[in-house]
């Protein structure tokens, strides 16, 4: 999805946070090596979308990880990373765009997010504990120490039980509310490299927007 962090931008709310939360930072640790220790990783996932003054709309879409490389598929949009570069397709526009890995500062993996608390740009603090369909969950929330950042702030829910992350709830300055609740996940299997790498000529007619630094 075409800069698909910007489902990260958050809603200010004023709130103390402890950026050294000891038992926030043990839950992430725990969930950042769950994921590290398998070579693939496949999620498919419910998005969300509740802007201000408009009816809440609900997408489908699914994440593979392998190694570096990566898709993810949201709507009309995809995003293929082989490693090296990364491809937005926008589907319904019938255009690519075309990024180094390196110069798409504000794309990140599945797996980068997830290490965002290991950063010195959020404060992290378990803010409570409730029962969402009678299971046990623990909520973490971030804040940007940066005051000018787009981000405000960010909800993780994890099964208090097991520690897995639930959903990711995200807050838009404007009021708008993003949510990925996370519904199968399948570990350890093998994906053929094309997976990962987008073919324009499977595309007739499909405008290149090649943004790649010479």
């Amino acid at each position: 999805m075409k800069k698909w962090i910007l489902l990260s931008s958050f809603l200010f709310l004023s709130i103390v946070l402890s950026a050294q939360d000891p038992a926030a930072k043990a839950i992430l640790d725990d969930l950042q090596e769950e994921y590290n220790k398998h070579s693939s990783i496949e999620v498919d996932f419910e998005l969300v979308i509740d802007l201000a003054e408009s009816p809440a709309e609900t997408q489908t879409g699914k994440i593979i990880q392998s190694g570096e490389k990566y898709k993810v598929q949201v709507a009309d949009q995809v995003v293929y990373c082989d490693g090296t570069g990364i491809w937005v397709h926008l589907v319904d526009n019938n255009e690519v765009q075309i990024n180094d890995l390196e110069s798409d500062g504000e794309m990140m993996s599945p797996k980068d997010l997830l290490r965002i608390y290991e950063s010195e740009d959020f404060e992290y603090a378990i803010t409570g504990e409730a029962k969402e369909a009678k299971i046990p969950v623990q909520y973490i929330e971030f804040k940007p120490n940066d005051p000018d950042s787009e981000y405000a702030k960010m909800k993780m829910t994890v099964f208090k039980k097991t520690g897995k992350m639930k959903s990711l709830t995200m807050f838009g300055k404007d009021g708008s509310k993003y949510t990925i609740k996370l519904k199968d996940t399948k570990y350890d299997l093998n994906y053929d490299a094309s997976m990962f790498s987008f073919d324009a000529s499977l595309y007739p007619g499909i405008r290149i927007e090649d943004l790649r630094l010479d």
